[in-house]
């Protein structure tokens, strides 16, 4: 049992190995040109992705609590606008609607963007 773990991370290791045994020189690698060279832009300059409802529907409260009178409800097929955030409420526009309110952060955010450098 231990021989043949030693056995496959040997055949590991020289598989590894290998490439950076075969590549060419450092002097006789290409330089990279402005064709293949990677773009000045990167994905963490870009603006934050919009809010978005991410379940059925979020009910529209009249206080940043749980607690407080309920106004309308958010769909997610509604377009609306964020005005500001208190803790993890959202002070939210309802422009399908016209219904101002608070929503909880929990279920209305901004989408993560992965950045693949």
């Amino acid at each position: 049992m231990r021989s043949t773990r030693i056995a496959i991370s040997a055949a590991m290791l020289g598989a590894l190995a290998l490439p950076t045994l075969s590549a060419t020189p450092a002097s006789a690698a290409t330089v990279p040109t402005a064709a293949t060279a990677t773009p000045a832009v990167s994905c963490h300059n870009l603006p934050p992705l919009p809010y978005a409802v991410h379940t059925k529907a979020v009910t529209i409260r009249s206080k940043a609590s749980s607690k407080s009178t309920a106004l309308g409800v958010l769909y997610k097929s509604h377009k609306f606008s964020v005005s500001k955030k208190s803790g993890n409420w959202l002070y939210i526009t309802d422009k399908t609607t016209g219904v101002k309110g608070w929503v909880s952060g929990t279920y209305v955010y901004r989408d993560v963007r992965m950045c693949l450098d």
